[in-house]
């Protein structure tokens, strides 16, 4: 665990994921750690700089090991070909996400204007659209309790498109990643 150099949050549409970076630099050794589970290691690695590429689903994540001065390391995230910051400003304008609590248990509801995908704590739900008068509904089920995703024109051309979650005929608030 004195190893660890880097801890990193990804929210992704299947849930927020922990990626943790171990770094050995006397060793070399590099340790990637996604939710708690070991996915790569490399011991004795005689080059201590360079980089680390994985996968978490179908986003390829890579770690730069750069040399700052004399024996200190900067450690920096890409996902998906770009920044980490560059990836969650483009999460924030592809995704929504909603954090409901239906008949006390706690969910999280992504959804994807890109694909039109919606996720529930983790796996992708059935949904029927429709056209509407002023706009789209999205209907699906989550905790036996209906569901909609409203989305209507903002009438600004930068605004865009707003989507609105409806449980139960209840407007939820989006959530803060």
């Amino acid at each position: 665990m004195a190893d660890v150099v880097a801890l990193w949050d990804i929210s992704l549409s299947d849930g927020v994921h922990k990626v943790q970076f171990e770094h050995g630099t006397t060793s070399g050794k590099r340790v990637i750690t996604i939710d708690g589970k070991e996915i790569m290691r490399r011991n004795w690695m005689f080059k201590l700089v360079g980089k680390e590429t994985f996968h978490i689903g179908k986003h390829k994540g890579v770690i730069h090991i750069d040399a700052v001065s004399g024996f200190a390391y900067e450690y920096t995230l890409e996902m998906d070909g770009k920044s980490l910051k560059k990836f969650i400003e483009h999460r924030a304008k592809t995704a929504k996400v909603w954090t409901p609590e239906i008949d006390g248990v706690g969910h999280r509801i992504v959804f994807e204007k890109d694909t039109m995908n919606v996720w529930c704590d983790g796996e992708v739900l059935d949904t029927a659209g429709e056209f509407v008068d002023d706009g789209t509904e999205t209907h699906f089920e989550v905790g036996g309790k209906s569901c909609c995703i409203k989305a209507v024109s903002s009438g600004k051309r930068r605004e865009g498109i707003i989507h609105t979650l409806l449980v139960q005929d209840r407007e939820i608030p989006e959530a803060i990643e």
